[in-house]
């Protein structure tokens, strides 16, 4: 049984899922994959897979935070 609350993050992974890193970012899934399309979000195929690294969405809003405050 699984003890962990739903939005606990397990800090071991090496590499998310899609669904993973959008949780993560707190948008949707659809959101995520459009990100990953434009090269916002770093992806990679694993065969038929598409994973997120783990550090990717914390990047991502560095890049973004950085972006704002340049602006």
């Amino acid at each position: 049984m699984d003890t962990a609350p739903a939005n606990a993050f397990d800090n071991t992974l090496v590499l998310l899922t899609v669904e993973e890193a959008a949780r993560r970012l707190r948008i949707g899934r659809t959101t995520c994959f459009a990100l990953i399309r434009t090269g916002e979000l770093e992806s990679i195929d694993i065969g038929r897979l598409r994973r997120v690294p783990a550090d990717a969405p914390a990047e991502y809003l560095a890049r973004r935070r950085a972006a704002k405050r340049t602006a």
